[in-house]
């Protein structure tokens, strides 16, 4: 099956159709992982002091979403803030990320791969 780039989700079929666009869940996916203490930024964007700065869209920065038959399957590419342990910060972006896909859509996470891209030393910023 081809990768689809809007997922029909679960809703009142009387009333329409829900429809959410694969962009969407990139975005969630981005604003879960750079929640996460430790995570500097998505890798392309900027750190998450400044979200609230940027235009929505640039919060899919760094993040690839594929959806097949129903399961959601997330590649991230992060840098982490010097002095986190990876593995650590890794599980709960991983654990942050699936959890928020989930709540927000009722869809099923089945991979978040992280990438690491780089390494930020806040305090030589």
């Amino acid at each position: 099956m081809e990768d689809e780039k809007n997922i029909q989700i679960e809703g009142n079929k009387s009333l329409g159709d829900v429809v959410i666009a694969n962009e969407v869940l990139a975005i969630i996916a981005g604003i879960a992982a750079t929640e996460v203490e430790g995570v500097h930024s998505m890798d392309g964007g900027w750190s998450g002091e400044f979200i609230s700065k940027l235009g929505i869209k640039d919060l899919a920065r760094g993040v690839k979403v594929q959806v097949k038959e129903g399961e959601v399957k997330v590649d991230l590419s992060l840098n982490m803030e010097y002095g986190y342990a990876i593995p650590k910060v890794s599980d709960l972006v991983q654990d942050k990320v699936s959890a928020s896909i989930n709540n927000m859509t009722g869809l099923n996470v089945s991979e978040v791969n992280i990438r690491i891209s780089g390494v930020v030393d806040k305090e030589n910023e």
